[in-house]
């Protein structure tokens, strides 16, 4: 075991510093950033198993450890207690921090759905997975963010560099995309149409994903794309099309109750219709909301095959997709601005064609040409 400890920040910095390496958009957030997780880190950094130094941590370091363990910081006795807690019938000092059964969420969730896939942490390779002996390290580049003589500037410039490193291009878009959305940006939004004409939209996340929506959902999946209908919170109209609405039939009257976005697919026989609507904190493709979007296209002669209908949100680990989960339609779609190449597909079965089908052909021949 290495006599070489690492300086101990205070335990609340860990949390703090884990919310800024991982921040809203990163993959695995969730298991990296909460309080469990932090206290992993703490033990990690106390008892001094860090990658190369030849410690190691189990489970037990941590669901054992307490605020008075926390409170001997001297390098004997962080590396007593690394010692002793490995051992058979180890007690500890007062009220241990979590149940013995928290074993579990610790192993399966923080270090191997959390910090193992990021690289953040290692798991020996030369045990049996059945091994009860500590087993994980944490990466020196990972610990080294948790040093408390390192701040500001400095530290901002290393967190950045240990996403650089060790997040995938994917995973940095996504981080991207959802920041983009929390900027107090009073510039506004800059959206360009698929005509190339430009508009200017108010800031906030909502403008952020119709600017996704009309940038990287229309060229991903519709084959010739077309904006028929843009529009913001407070009904004020960003773009209308009212040539190409009259060509589909549609009567563009704001007070019928539209919905956020209304795109045109104009490639082949027949123009093929999707109606988006923008979620930020309310409003999804409801089946009230799909009802209704359709006979507006029914109303103007369109067949419901040639009509798609899509809930576009910030991301998948954002509030307002899990709390609109349960209202979302069948036979709709739900899109990411944060992962723009995917589509969650909400298919009610059968064996008749529905315009999810077709939106799902065109976009897998899309894929396919690309």
């Amino acid at each position: 075991m290495s006599t070489t400890l690492p300086p101990l920040p205070i335990r609340a910095e860990v949390k703090a510093r884990l919310e800024q390496i991982f921040p809203d958009g990163a993959e695995y957030r969730s298991f990296c950033t909460r309080q469990i997780a932090a206290d992993t880190v703490f033990v990690f950094l106390y008892i001094g198993a860090i990658d190369g130094l030849g410690s190691f941590l189990g489970p037990k370091h941590i669901y054992k450890f307490s605020d008075e363990q926390e409170a001997l910081r001297s390098d004997a006795e962080r590396l007593a207690y690394a010692r002793s807690c490995s051992k058979p019938k180890f007690l500890g000092r007062g009220a241990q921090w979590y149940a013995d059964n928290t074993r579990e969420p610790i192993r399966d969730e923080t270090l191997r759905q959390g910090l193992i896939p990021v690289g953040a942490v290692a798991d020996r390779p030369d045990l049996a997975t059945t091994s009860s002996k500590p087993r994980y390290a944490i990466m020196a580049d990972f610990a080294a963010l948790f040093d408390p003589r390192i701040k500001g500037k400095r530290l901002v410039a290393l967190m950045e560099k240990w996403r650089s490193d060790h997040l995938a291009p994917a995973a940095k878009a996504r981080i991207l995309v959802v920041q983009s959305g929390r900027t107090n940006n009073t510039s506004g939004v800059s959206l360009r149409l698929p005509n190339g004409e430009s508009r200017q939209m108010k800031p906030g996340p909502s403008s952020v994903v119709t600017k996704h929506v009309i940038e990287e959902f229309a060229p991903r999946f519709l084959s010739n794309p077309a904006a028929i209908w843009v529009s913001e919170s407070g009904n004020k109209v960003v773009h209308s099309d009212n040539k190409l609405a009259k060509t589909c039939g549609l009567n563009i009257d704001p007070s019928r109750n539209l919905p956020d976005v209304i795109l045109a697919d104009v490639a082949g026989k027949h123009i093929f219709l999707v109606f988006v609507e923008i979620v930020h904190s309310d409003g999804p493709i409801s089946e009230m909301r799909r009802t209704h979007l359709l006979k507006l296209a029914t109303d103007s002669g369109l067949k419901e095959d040639h009509v798609a209908f899509v809930t576009a949100y910030l991301g998948r680990d954002q509030a307002p997709l899990r709390k609109n989960l349960a209202q979302l339609a069948w036979n709709s779609f739900v899109w990411l601005a944060s992962e723009p190449e995917n589509i969650i597909a909400l298919y009610a079965g059968g064996n008749t064609p529905t315009p999810l089908q077709a939106l799902v052909q065109r976009a897998v021949r899309l894929h396919a040409v690309k």
